[in-house]
């Protein structure tokens, strides 16, 4: 993978994922459906999580209040899968203080564009 088409999975990654946080900020249930394949898999400090799990946390409204994404870097899995890990900063709806994690997302290139496959984000220890 050169430079330029590795700059170019950055830029396609970081905007799939900035499109789930859009979604969770917006409690957008169907934008959030169309980001996940159908066998979603999260893996969170709650324990698994498919992708009914992640789109039902939206039935009630938004999740998320703000978020920041920093750190961001992607590496080809092969042809047609990739992998997006960073930090976020988040505040949670109703809550006071921002949070941080560092997450790592599976993203498989389709004929329809990425989906997210899986998911796994791990707290900061503090």
């Amino acid at each position: 993978m050169t430079s330029l088409s590795a700059d170019h999975l950055l830029q396609d990654l970081t905007r799939c994922e900035r499109q789930v946080w859009d979604a969770l900020v917006q409690g957008d249930v169907a934008a959030d459906a169309e980001l996940l394949c159908e066998s979603f898999l999260g893996v969170y400090g709650t324990g698994f999580a498919g992708k009914a799990d992640h789109t039902g946390q939206l039935e009630h409204g938004p999740t998320v209040q703000t978020y920041e994404l920093s750190q961001l870097t992607a590496r080809a899995l092969g042809p047609e899968y990739a992998v997006l890990s960073y930090h976020a900063r988040f505040q949670r709806c109703g809550h006071l203080t921002a949070e941080d994690m560092y997450v790592s997302s599976i993203w498989q290139r389709t004929d329809n564009g990425w989906v997210n496959i899986f998911s796994q984000d791990t707290a900061v220890a503090t």
